[in-house]
C-alpha cells in the first residue's frame, strides 16, 4: 500500500472528491475521479486518521491522507513492441514515443500501447502508483505527439519524479510546425478546461486549471513557423489548445485545427526532457530530434 499525503490550501472549499481530483493532478498523479470515489468508499481516504464522505469539505491546513492499495495482477497482455529505449537502470526508463502509439490501455483499447511494449520489457518492474492500467506511467504525451517520456520502475521513483512535476522543475522542451508566421517569443498563460460542448476537446476556459506555455519562433516560411515550445505546466492538450488559441494551430493536428489536412502527421514533437534522478539526485536531460516525417515536412518548407 501507498500513502500520498496532500495538505489543502486556500482553495480547497469544494467537496473532498471534486477538489481530490484536481489536487493530485497538481501533485503529478493521474487518477480519476472515479478511482478517488472508490478509496472514498473504501475508507481509504482519511483526515486526522478519520475516514471521510464523498461530501465532505476540507479545511485550509488540512492533511488528507490518500491510503493507496497495492495494484491488483494485470490481464493487459505484454506485447513485444520495439522500443526506442534513450536510457535505463533499475529505477527509470527513459522512452522515445513514436508518433501514433497510445501511451497506456484504457477501456476497450488494451494492445499496442506503450505499457504493453514496457510490460514486456520491464517485466513486472514498474510502479503501481496509478493504477493497472498505467503501471509506471508518471506523465504522457499525446498519441500523436512523439518524443520523450520519463517511466517509473519503483514507487520511490514515482514519488520523486511526480513531486518535481508537481514543483515545476522538470523541463519540458517541444518542438512544432504550427500555421501562420510566428515572428515573436510569448508567453500564454491561460486557464484550460474541458470543451463545453466537444468532450474529447479541452479549450482556454476562465474556469480552467492554470497552464502556462512558453513560445519562441526557430524558422518561419511562408505561411507556417517551426517553434519551440517549453512547458511550465502540464495540462491536457496543453500546447496544442494554447496555439489554437494563438490562431497557429499545429499541422496535422485535425482536433484543433481543419480537419483536412495533407500533412504525415501532427508536427509536435517532445524533444527535450530534464529532471533529478530519484536516487542518484543526478540532473539528467535528454534530448532526441524529430523524427523522418517531421524533417521532411521541414526540408519542404525550406525549399
Amino acid at each position: 500500500m501507498t500513502t500520498l499525503r496532500i495538505t489543502a490550501g486556500p482553495d480547497s472549499g469544494a467537496r473532498i472528491d471534486i477538489w481530490l481530483a484536481s489536487a493530485v493532478i497538481a501533485e503529478g498523479f493521474d487518477f480519476s475521479r472515479s478511482f478517488i470515489r472508490k478509496l472514498i468508499d473504501e475508507h481509504r481516504v482519511l483526515i486526522d486518521g478519520k475516514a471521510v464522505k464523498p461530501s465532505h469539505r476540507p479545511n485550509p491546513g488540512d492533511t488528507v491522507e490518500l491510503l493507496i492499495p497495492a495494484p491488483i495482477p494485470s490481464d493487459i497482455p505484454p506485447m513485444p513492441i520495439p522500443l526506442d529505449i534513450m536510457y535505463e537502470d533499475g529505477d527509470i526508463i527513459v522512452i522515445n514515443k513514436p508518433q501514433g502509439m497510445v501511451v497506456h490501455p484504457a477501456p476497450g483499447h488494451y494492445t499496442g500501447t506503450l505499457v504493453n511494449a514496457l510490460l514486456r520489457h520491464c517485466g513486472g518492474e514498474l510502479s503501481g502508483i496509478n493504477g493497472i492500467l498505467r503501471p509506471g506511467i508518471v506523465h504522457r504525451i499525446d498519441r500523436d505527439t512523439s518524443g520523450l517520456l520519463a517511466v517509473a520502475k519503483n514507487d520511490a521513483s514515482h514519488r520523486s519524479l511526480a513531486a518535481q512535476l508537481a514543483a515545476r522543475s522538470v523541463e519540458r522542451r517541444y518542438v512544432a510546425v504550427c500555421s501562420g508566421r510566428f515572428k515573436s517569443a510569448v508567453t500564454v498563460s491561460q486557464p484550460i478546461a474541458r470543451h463545453k460542448t466537444h468532450r474529447k476537446k479541452m479549450a482556454v476556459e476562465p474556469c480552467g486549471r492554470e497552464a502556462i506555455t512558453h513560445f519562441k519562433p526557430i524558422e518561419v516560411f511562408g505561411n507556417a513557423s517551426y517553434i519551440e515550445a517549453r512547458l511550465e505546466t502540464g495540462r491536457t492538450h496543453q500546447i496544442r489548445v494554447h496555439l489554437a488559441h494563438l490562431k497557429h494551430p499545429i499541422l496535422g493536428d485535425k482536433v484543433y485545427g481543419p480537419e483536412n489536412q495533407p500533412f504525415a502527421g501532427q508536427m509536435l514533437h517532445a524533444g527535450v526532457l530534464g529532471f533529478v534522478h530519484p536516487s542518484t539526485n543526478e540532473k539528467m536531460i535528454f534530448e532526441t530530434p524529430p523524427h523522418d516525417y517531421f524533417q521532411a515536412l521541414l526540408n519542404r518548407l525550406r525549399n
